[in-house]
């Protein structure tokens, strides 16, 4: 019987096309990694024994989800970042304890799939050091009515700039996305030239990072923690 038909974190939450991953992840034994590369980044949200820079495979970070709530309104949408097919992205990779991981994988599931415009999938990914995990992330579905597919530069820093939602601006979110991946000394060449190209046109706003990071609040389990 699958995971999401036993009742308990699941409950409710019913079978999806994208539900095998989730099943997957909760039966493998041992610790689960899960790759970060957009506000689960600064806002993770979910208790982690390791959080290492990393490099996933297959796959690049995009402004390419319209966002209709939190970084945006149906009148107005903003944009928000996501994991779209084609090269590689620089970002997180968190290492949850197999206790944790099933309440992680269910506060993930109601933060992240609310909409169905994310796929959760298993990626190569290399952690600083050079070793090779399989780690689970959330790769847009481009079939999705909210993915904007291949938007100029002008495009989207229109949508950044316009967007404004429940958990703040789409400029925030790409200000915070740039500060952590500079936290990290990571460069995203792409992602940086966006950040200038928005803060250009839109001086005199407000647009200041968001202090609403979760890491401090987070249990954090002392065995084998790392740092980035």
């Amino acid at each position: 019987m699958s995971v999401l038909e036993t009742g308990g974190v699941w409950s409710g939450v019913g079978r999806r096309a994208d539900a095998p991953a989730f099943d997957a992840a909760l039966a493998a034994a041992g610790d689960l990694w899960l790759f970060a590369y957009g506000s689960l980044m600064w806002d993770p949200g979910f208790p982690y024994c390791a959080a290492k820079p990393a490099l996933a495979y297959g796959h690049h970070r995009r402004f390419c989800v319209y966002s209709h709530g939190h970084r945006g309104t149906p009148e107005r949408p903003g944009l928000v970042l996501g994991l779209d097919r084609g090269g590689a992205c620089k970002g997180i990779a968190y290492r949850i304890p197999a206790v944790d991981v099933p309440d992680a994988l269910a506060y993930l599931w109601a933060r992240e799939m609310q909409s169905r415009v994310y796929q959760m999938k298993a990626l190569r990914v290399r952690l600083k050091g050079g070793r090779i995990v399989k780690a689970y992330a959330f790769v847009v579905d481009r079939t999705h009515r909210d993915y904007a597919g291949d938007l100029s530069l002008a495009q989207t820093a229109r949508l950044i700039r316009q967007g404004v939602g429940r958990r703040g601006s789409a400029h925030q979110y790409l200000e915070n996305a740039v500060q952590e991946l500079t936290r990290l000394g990571l460069i995203d060449g792409p992602l940086h030239r966006l950040q200038r190209y928005v803060a250009g046109n839109t001086r005199g706003l407000d647009v200041r990072p968001s202090t609403a990071r979760s890491r401090a609040p987070l249990r954090m389990r002392s065995e084998g923690v790392s740092s980035p």
